[in-house]
């Protein structure tokens, strides 16, 4: 039996803990965090769900988007102060520019990992496209020029020698439509993440023919703020880094541990990270937890980028002309909040 006096304290502190969450929440300054509205930001859902921006003084608030390059120009317009998306050749003109600053990293395309998948459509596969070395003289959807998806299929091309000419790009604005363009055979391929590709394979509207890491290993995504918001609130972004990399411990335990088969695990770590997600993504859907986890994409150990990477990337879209400027790699970067690689 609980003693009156053990129930009067555990009461009281029930309710300091309670009246010290409040006072967090009335301190907490205000962050804007722009993201694309898919599963590959996780670990943001993550961190939020588990409290630590709140835990940090930051009450973050999502604002989502359907494609990379608006999350930029949201930034630029002062509609959000934090971004996490794919880096563009618009991105990189910004940086240049000095307004936009890649601070960290995020998803990143690794060996081993299937992260974003090359798909076609039933009847280009039909038809004999099947390896990602056969797409020259096919039709491929991206959202825009410049775009993430025209560097991964232009850095195909290098790998496995052909023309990027010979590729008939289709910009169709948005992610959902590229999907829908390739399930409709209006296009012959595109690129789509796995929680996406893996689920329109398995229900026979395309086929996978590769997946990006195996060919371009590389930094998908990246976390980014404005010159402004770095001179202005450093310390701001520094709690906001520390709580992004508790959200992505918790990611990597979750979804990227390795029996000694070299099997995923899944366990109660597992569980709760996807209940957490699906708050965002796949909500109410049946098949949510099969989706999540036949989606998850790698990231690296607390939130680090890969530096030469981003390098690697600014020089291409210098080199298609889709980048105007002289800034080296390095004045666009800076890992004063989160690590290298």
């Amino acid at each position: 039996m609980i003693s009156a006096v053990s129930f009067g304290r555990r009461t009281c502190l029930g309710l300091l803990a309670a009246g010290m969450s409040a006072a967090r929440a009335r301190a907490a300054e205000p962050l804007r965090l722009g993201l694309l509205h898919t599963l590959s930001p996780a670990p943001f859902y993550i961190a939020k769900e588990s409290g630590y921006f709140l835990n940090n003084g930051i009450d973050l608030t999502f604002r989502f988007f359907e494609a990379a390059q608006p999350i930029a120009a949201a930034a630029v317009a002062g509609d959000i102060d934090v971004g996490v998306t794919a880096l563009t050749g618009g991105f990189f003109n910004l940086a240049e520019k000095g307004v936009l600053t890649v601070i960290g990293g995020a998803m990143h395309e690794e060996a081993g990992y299937e992260g974003s998948a090359i798909i076609v459509s039933n009847k280009a596969f039909d038809a004999g496209l099947t390896t990602p070395a056969k797409l020259a003289g096919h039709s491929f959807a991206i959202t825009q020029y410049g775009s993430s998806f025209h560097y991964m299929v232009g850095r195909i091309a290098d790998v496995e020698h052909f023309d990027l000419k010979t590729i008939e790009l289709r910009p169709v604005q948005q992610v959902p439509n590229m999907l829908a363009a390739v399930e409709t055979g209006q296009v012959d391929a595109t690129i789509a993440i796995a929680s996406q590709a893996k689920p329109a394979a398995a229900a026979g509207k395309v086929h996978i023919i590769g997946w990006v890491g195996d060919i371009v290993p590389y930094q998908i995504t990246a976390v980014f703020a404005t010159g402004q918001e770095i001179k202005q609130h450093a310390d701001l972004l520094h709690r906001f880094a520390r709580a992004y990399q508790q959200g992505v411990a918790d990611y990597r335990a979750a979804f990227l541990r390795h029996d000694a088969a070299g099997k995923p695990i899944a366990d109660a770590k597992t569980d709760a990270a996807i209940a957490q997600i699906e708050k965002y993504v796949f909500t109410g859907d049946p098949h949510a937890r099969e989706k999540i986890l036949a989606g998850v994409g790698y990231y690296d150990a607390d939130g680090a980028l890969d530096v030469a990477d981003v390098t690697r990337q600014l020089n291409w879209f210098k080199a298609q002309g889709l980048v105007k400027g002289d800034k080296p790699a390095s004045e666009i970067m800076t890992t004063q909040f989160l690590p290298a690689r």
